[in-house]
């Protein structure tokens, strides 16, 4: 394969499943079931397998769906449908550049009306994962189970420190080597060659060689995070079984906030995963996946 930086290089989205198999030991299927898929209100995103969906993945600010491409190949490619959140990835950007939980939850309901036939299990990661709790307490009948991954509303600048002070920096680079070299930097539990292709699903090449970030930065850059304890309320509204990931090697769920959790949600289930840090589905995608068939499984 090219180097991103030679000229020839040129960006397959789907080129990738047989390294994020190698890497996990992961059977790679003849065929992968994945395909771009485009919607009347400007969100993109991939829908997996055959038939009407299963699971619904909402990933976090800054990434895309294709950060779950190892979680749904280990689970066998089953029917689900990743969506890029607002300004992410290959879903339009909003005009005003607002991309909160609430905002975010009813751009995406207005899909997920239309497009699921029955009740889903609903995964969100980060910011996707704020936005689930916003859709399950205002859309009850679309989602039967929920798992939220490392994060709660008690996030805040400094537990979230480290990702803000990523995000926070340049929009481009001279070259592939410097945008992956800082991402190494911010990185360091993830392998060298999942953070490429992480990159390469993320970014793009400019015509003057340089590389520029995909998504939209205008409310992820400026000043501190926006308080976010009224988001609790959303946990409080829904009914359905929630489950919380909580990477160990994570700062931004403390333990104050599975205390505040299980305040809110008494019967709400934590799972700790040792190893992973904030992206589970990076550095824990089979554990991650285990998960998620359980929550599959379950009636």
């Amino acid at each position: 394969m090219a180097h991103p930086d030679d000229p020839d290089f040129h960006y397959d989205e789907w080129s990738f499943f047989g390294e994020n198999c190698s890497e996990f030991d992961v059977v790679l299927p003849e065929s992968v079931p994945a395909a771009r898929v485009t919607f009347g209100d400007g969100l993109s995103g991939i829908r997996w397998g055959a038939g009407s969906e299963s699971l619904v993945f909402l990933h976090g600010g800054a990434q895309n769906s294709h950060t779950w491409d190892t979680v749904l190949l280990a689970l066998g490619c089953p029917s689900a449908l990743c969506l890029d959140l607002p300004g992410h990835g290959h879903s339009a950007r909003s005009p005003d550049g607002r991309y909160d939980p609430r905002s975010n939850a009813a751009t995406i309901a207005s899909v997920l009306l239309s497009e699921l036939m029955a009740p889903v299990v609903l995964v969100g990661m980060s910011l996707g994962g704020l936005t689930a709790n916003a859709l399950a307490a205002t859309h009850p009948d679309l989602f039967r189970r929920v798992v939220v991954i490392d994060v709660t509303p008690g996030v805040d600048r400094d537990k979230a420190r480290d990702i803000h002070d990523f995000i926070a920096g340049p929009q481009s680079f001279a070259s592939f080597g410097e945008i992956f070299d800082r991402t190494v930097l911010f990185n360091p539990t993830r392998t060298a060659a999942s953070l490429r292709r992480g990159i390469l699903h993320n970014a793009h090449r400019m015509d003057d060689g340089s590389w520029e970030w995909n998504y939209d930065r205008r409310s992820m850059t400026a000043g501190d995070m926006a308080p976010m304890g009224s988001l609790w309320d959303d946990i409080a509204a829904t009914k359905m079984p929630y489950t919380l990931a909580r990477g160990l090697d994570s700062p931004v769920v403390d333990d104050a906030d599975v205390a505040k959790l299980r305040e809110v949600r008494p019967d709400a289930n934590v799972v700790e995963f040792e190893g992973a840090g904030h992206s589970i589905q990076g550095d824990r995608p089979m554990e991650l996946a285990a998960l998620i068939q359980r929550e599959l499984d379950a009636r």
